[in-house]
Formats: C-alpha cells, sequence, structure tokens
C-alpha cells in the first residue's frame, strides 16, 4: 500500500512538550485515538476523546505501569498485515483494530543515568513497552508510520497536513530507519550501563546524545547513506540556511576544535576546506582578523566554513558577505550584520551555545571501534624547550604558540608557517615532511608572502635536518617541533650552523 490513510492512532509519550498540535490535527481528521496513562489524560484535558488501552485490552495497568501495552490486541494492532487475507481474517475474529499511527516518546533513561539518580530508579526508567511498540510499528513500515521521538512531530505534521491525513511508503520507511537508530541506541546504552557503568565500548559506539538518529541527504558521497547522532539545538541556534549537510557537519566539527584553542579579547577568524584551516588570523577587530584570514588562501576559502570567536558586526558582515561561504559561525550576529547575511538564501548561519562537545574520539574499523581521548594538550612558550644556541625572541614564540595551534589541527603529515597572529600556509595530509613543507613554501609565495622571519611548526619530528635547511632557505627564522628522533642532533646542528632557534616540546599531534 503506497499511500496509508491514518484513521486510529497510539499515542504513549514520556514528554508532552509540542504534542497538543499533532493531536489537534489528527482529531479534526476524525482519527481514533487510543493511550494510556500520563498521555491519556493530556489527549482528555483538550477536550478530545479518547479509548484507553486499558479498555481495549481488558487488563489495567498493572505491576506499577511495567505492563501496559503489553498485549495481542495492541500488538496485534499494529502488526497484522493489511494485503494478508489471513490476517485481516484474523483481526476481525479477535476483535483487533487496525494502528496505523503509533507515537512513542521513551522514558528518559540516559538522562536519569547522567542527573545521578539511584540504580533502582535507572532501572524503572528502561522502557520495555515503548520500545517495542517502537520495533513493531517499525517492522510493520508497509502499513504503519511510526514516530519515536518528539522531535518528529513538526515533520509529521507537515506531512499529514500536504498529504490530506496520509502517509506514504517512502515516509513511513523513512521514520521506520530512524526508529530503529533511536532503538539501537537506547539498548545500547542500556548495555553500556549494565556492563560498566556507562563507560563500554558498547555504549560509546554512539555517542550519548539527546536528541534522535536524523537521516541526513547523503554521505561524503550522494551514493552513501547517513546518519547523525547528536543534539545540534545544544549547540548552536540555526539562524538561517539549508540543512547541514555530512560534510558540513565533518567541517564544523573542524572549525570548533580549532577555534576553541584561541580566546580573547582579541578576535580570532578560521576559514576551514575539507577539515583543514586555509586561514587562520587573530586581530583586534572581527574584520581585520577575517581579512588576515583570507589572506592567507582566498582561492580554497571558496565555498568554506567560517567561524569566528567574536560578535559580527556589521563591517565585518559586509566583507564576509563578498565570499561564497557554506557556514558562518559566531557567538552573536549584530541584528545590521544578520539582515545582510541573510541575502543568500542557503547561506547557513549558526550562533553558537556555550555547550561541552565531550571527550572522546570514536572510529569505525575493520570489525570494530577505535576509542580515544581527544587530544587535549596544547603547548604554550613554557613548555617549549630551546635545544639551540639561540633563542626565540618574545614575538616569535608568541607566532610558535600559533603555528602549534594550527598545527595540531591539520592532517599529518603537516608543516604550518606563520607569523605571529596570521597563518603564511600550510602543507598537508602529505605522505613526506619534505613535501609537506615545500607545498606550504609553495602556497605561502603564491599568495605574495614574504617567508623571511616567519615560523614554522611541525606536528612530528624531523628524522633529517633536511626540513630545517629547506625551511631556512626559505627564510624561517625559528621552529618548534615535539624531537624524539635518534637524530634530533643533526637538525639542532644546522640550525646552530646557520643562525635558527629552535624549540621542542616533548608532545607528537599527528591527526590521521
Amino acid at each position: 500500500m503506497a499511500s496509508q490513510k491514518i484513521t486510529s492512532a497510539l499515542l504513549s509519550v514520556y514528554h508532552k512538550d509540542g504534542l497538543a498540535p499533532l493531536v489537534q490535527l489528527l482529531h479534526q481528521r476524525s482519527v481514533k485515538f487510543y493511550s494510556t496513562g500520563g498521555t491519556q489524560s493530556f489527549i482528555e484535558q483538550m477536550g478530545i476523546p479518547v479509548t484507553p488501552v486499558e479498555e481495549l485490552t481488558s487488563y489495567p495497568s498493572i505491576f506499577g505501569g511495567r505492563v501496559k501495552t503489553l498485549h495481542p490486541k495492541v500488538f496485534g494492532g499494529i502488526l497484522y498485515r493489511r494485503d494478508h487475507d489471513d490476517d485481516v481474517q484474523t483481526a476481525d475474529v479477535y476483535g483487533i483494530p487496525a494502528l496505523d499511527l503509533v507515537v512513542v516518546d521513551l522514558y528518559p533513561f540516559e538522562e536519569t543515568v547522567a542527573s545521578g539518580a539511584s540504580d533502582d530508579e535507572i532501572i524503572e526508567k528502561i522502557d520495555i513497552g515503548g520500545i517495542s511498540l517502537i520495533r513493531a510499528a517499525a517492522k510493520n513500515f508497509q502499513d504503519v508510520l511510526i514516530v519515536s521521538h518528539r522531535e518528529q512531530y513538526s515533520q509529521v505534521l507537515t506531512i499529514l497536513t500536504e498529504k490530506n491525513g496520509a502517509s506514504d511508503l517512502e515516509d513511513r520507511r523513512r521514520f521506520a530507519v530512524e526508529a530503529f537508530g533511536v532503538s539501537s541506541h537506547y539498548d545500547t546504552a542500556i548495555h553500556g550501563w549494565f556492563s560498566g557503568k556507562s563507560n563500554s565500548v558498547a555504549v560509546t559506539q554512539l555517542p550519548a546524545h539527546s536528541g534522535i538518529p536524523v537521516a541526513l541527504r547523503y554521505g561524503e558521497n550522494p551514493h552513501q547513506q547517513a546518519t547523525f547522532y547528536g543534539d545540534l539545538d545544544a549547540l548552536f541556534d540555526k539562524l538561517h540556511g539549508k540543512e547541514l549537510s555530512y560534510n558540513n557537519l565533518v567541517d564544523v566539527d573542524a572549525a570548533l576544535q580549532l577555534i576553541d584553542e584561541f580566546s580573547g579579547p582579541a578576535a580570532t577568524f578560521i576559514i576551514i576546506k575539507h577539515t583543514n584551516a586555509c586561514g587562520v588570523a587573530t586581530a583586534p577587530t572581527v574584520r581585520e582578523a577575517y581579512l588576515n584570514a583570507l589572506a592567507c588562501d582566498p582561492i580554497s576559502a571558496f565555498g568554506g566554513v567560517l567561524v569566528t570567536n567574536g560578535k559580527v558586526d556589521l563591517a565585518a558582515a559586509e566583507e564576509v558577505n563578498k565570499l561564497f561561504m557554506e557556514i558562518l559561525i559566531a557567538p552573536d550576529y549584530d541584528e545590521e550584520a544578520m539582515a545582510l547575511l541573510k541575502s543568500k538564501k542557503n547561506r547557513i548561519l549558526l550562533k553558537r551555545k556555550p555547550a561541552e562537545m565531550g571527550g572522546k574520539t570514536f572510529k569505525t574499523l575493520l570489525n570494530g571501534v577505535l576509542e580515544q581521548d581527544k587530544d587535549t594538550v596544547t603547548e604554550t612558550a613554557a613548555q617549549m624547550r630551546t635545544v639551540t644556541g639561540k633563542a626565540p625572541t618574545e614575538s616569535e614564540l608568541r607566532a610558535l604558540e600559533f603555528a602549534l595551534k594550527v598545527c595540531k589541527h591539520t592532517k599529518s603529515n603537516t608543516i604550518v608557517l606563520a607569523r605571529e597572529n596570521q597563518l603564511l600556509a600550510s602543507g598537508v595530509g602529505q605522505t613526506s615532511r619534505v613535501d609537506a613543507l615545500r607545498q606550504a613554501i609553495e602556497k605561502a609565495k603564491s599568495f605574495g608572502f614574504d617567508l623571511n622571519g616567519a615560523v614554522m611548526a611541525s606536528d612530528a619530528f624531523f628524522p633529517f635536518p633536511d626540513c630545517v635547511e629547506i625551511a631556512h632557505q626559505a627564510g624561517v627564522t625559528a621552529v618548534v617541533q615535539p624531537g624524539g628522533s635518534i637524530k634530533d642532533q643533526a637538525s639542532i646542528d644546522y640550525c646552530n650552523a646557520h643562525g635558527l632557534a629552535m624549540v621542542m616540546t616533548g608532545v607528537r599531534h599527528f591527526k590521521h
């Protein structure tokens, strides 16, 4: 059945916020309601008739509410196949009504764990009936529309309004996919809590979230399916633009990781392309920081993701508006700046909220998942040990700190060239550190930068002195690297012989 008219609905939700408009629309279309407990009372208080599930099953809610909907007349009404004569006859014999729409919002298990509740309280927030309703309705998506989280209410309202109270098979299948995502995450969180108080790999395969799995248009490429698990509303207010894509989300994450390395009072502006910074600058104003960041690589900036830690005023917006970009992220915007930036229909404007993003990273590979701590170490001048006869100047130390922050968040192998408060160029993701350096030098020169007096940062040690030699010939005067090569002394000797300053940190920053 391609199009399914909704004539009956089962509602059993924990959170009632946002439910009323959906109930009202269904009532206007003469949908018959079945419900339980608090949801039943909510519907009755709206003055809308509703049949208690107890009346359908002839059983009351028992065992303190642990058993309410677990009954053949409920699950039969969800699972029987409308195009199977045997199923239809069986439903008729046993008086099982068809349930075309199931709306469920699960007990807040993860929120209860996070609140520090007792084990007994947490156990009682393990939803049994709700998760079973979700799985049953999703299984029979050919005939039933499953709404598995309150964040879907507005989507369902749109579908039922546009399609005159009916859903298409494509709609039902899409909601079924999201429903199984909700079920999977919910059970994974429960398993994680039981097996190690939420610290096991089982629960952290998907980071905890308060939202639902959101199906994206596609993944990195159009032939790949993709889903986001998380709560973007906790991180941003989306002020304008199209929906975020898979690649947008990857770049936004890279942008936030890097911007968090910088703090005021000066403004920092960053331009990200394919997760790497192609422009970074710090300046007294957002406008100046943006222009200095753009100067680093105005070609790569086209279609990039932009982020700043300063309020975007009209002066900054007038410059930014000249660039085609995907996304701009800022802690705030002036009213005039916002009006101008909204002139491009698809441009995504995000207002960042003060929220934590977690301290772990995860990567699926082979037949498992890798988990590690995020790289939260950022060395300052205090952790930089001078290993050459010549020490960096105060200005060079500040430039080395700046370069190292960028280097840490750039794909390995990487070399970063910078001055105080401005990225000049970076060599990104090269299989050879020498190739990364040559790439950085060539890019810097192509955009008119004079490298005399610049500094260089490397994410890992130099196995040979070739990098410091090439950098010196280009004009670099100070270098920061972790050290640790058995041939460190060869690089040190070259620097001493040619008047370069070199510091070592003892910390490697590979990024793959």
